[in-house]
């Protein structure tokens, strides 16, 4: 129960971050509200990780480096999602971006990739990305 309880805050929350770094880019800048962002989200986690860290900065040359990427996919993420937002509006860019989550973390378990543990992808997954797209269409249809 509580992965879906944090999951559903970790939807909204990222729904309504957003918005707002969307809204805040409009003033000041895609980049600059990125470092902003980015650099608010520092602070505060070497905060969290002073007051309540339980975990090893030595065992990283035991992690595979490749993980590494994903500050730069942070950035990354921060940039295309107020991009797509700004385009497409939150409703239409948030559903796009909710297929495409679906579909890679579901190509990411169907071939067990990144030390997952590999979960078989069939025809009822399969039908329901597609669901999810149609859907998307239809919602984006002028009618």
């Amino acid at each position: 129960m509580l992965g879906i309880i944090v999951s559903i805050i970790s939807g909204i929350s990222m729904s309504i971050q957003g918005v707002f770094n969307t809204r805040l880019g409009d003033k000041i800048g895609i980049w600059e509200t990125n470092l902003l962002v980015q650099g608010i989200g520092f602070i505060l986690s070497l905060i969290t990780v002073f007051v309540a860290g339980k975990g090893d900065f030595k065992e990283l040359k035991n992690a595979n480096k490749l993980y590494l990427l994903g500050g730069v996919l942070g950035v990354i993420i921060i940039y295309t999602v107020m991009r797509g937002i700004k385009s497409l509006g939150p409703t239409y860019a948030i559903c796009t971006i909710l297929v495409a989550q679906l579909t890679a973390a579901a190509l990411i378990d169907a071939f067990g990739l990144f030390g997952s543990e590999q979960i078989t992808f069939g025809l009822n997954k399969i039908i329901g990305v597609i669901v999810m797209v149609v859907g998307i269409i239809i919602f984006k249809c002028k009618g």
